[in-house]
């Protein structure tokens, strides 16, 4: 493992997008513990496109256009669907004083879907991670789930940081109902922002 793998890495996952957005809105809402939750929920999203790449199946993904934009809509959907939500008194991103309106395995279960729903993350580690294998590697499919492993314990302590911090300001936004409608508008135009961008990804 390379010094620049870790620095690709942390700038990748440090740049704003839905598992920080997820993170931070979680924060916000309900406080550390559903932002931790939110943190293990985006991690667990990185899996299924991990173990894809590893199994060569994103190269089937990236070949067939049907399924490539199957997905790609679903994620685009469920993006919009937490824009709408955050807007409403009622959604998966309600920002109210009571932080147990929602479980946290809602929580969870609402990070996943996120990084889920993106295929373009399964494109992503097909072109990320064998730029770092060494060329000698007797084992290379040993060496990808290190340093997928290590790429997902970054991932998750970036995405916790995110969170916590914004946990901390939580009490600050709860007090001004005037500041938790900009942030409600915030988080939906960030996220209907997302959805836009995934909308015009090609493969």
């Amino acid at each position: 493992m390379t010094f620049e793998f870790l620095l690709t890495s942390l700038i990748v996952i440090a740049s704003p997008g839905t598992g920080a957005l997820v993170t931070i809105a979680a924060g916000l809402a309900r406080g550390p513990r559903a932002s931790l939750a939110a943190a293990l929920g985006c991690t667990l999203g990185v899996v299924p496109h991990m173990l894809t790449a590893i199994t060569g199946l994103a190269a089937v993904l990236h070949a067939s256009a049907s399924a490539f934009e199957a997905i790609k809509y679903l994620g685009v959907a469920y993006l919009l669907y937490m824009a709408w939500g955050s807007l409403q008194a009622k959604g998966p991103l309600e920002f109210s004083g009571n932080a147990k309106n929602q479980s946290d395995a809602q929580v969870i279960w609402d990070a996943i879907l996120v990084n889920l729903l993106n295929p373009k993350l399964s494109i992503f580690f097909v072109a990320f991670l064998p730029q770092f294998l060494t060329q000698d590697q007797v084992q290379p499919t040993l060496q990808m789930l290190q340093l997928s492993a290590v790429f997902m314990a970054m991932s998750f302590a970036v995405f916790a940081l995110y969170g916590v911090f914004a946990a901390s300001v939580r009490d600050r936004v709860l007090r001004s109902a005037a500041i938790m409608a900009w942030t409600r508008r915030i988080f939906a135009a960030a996220f209907a922002g997302l959805a836009v961008k995934l909308a015009f990804v090609e493969r």
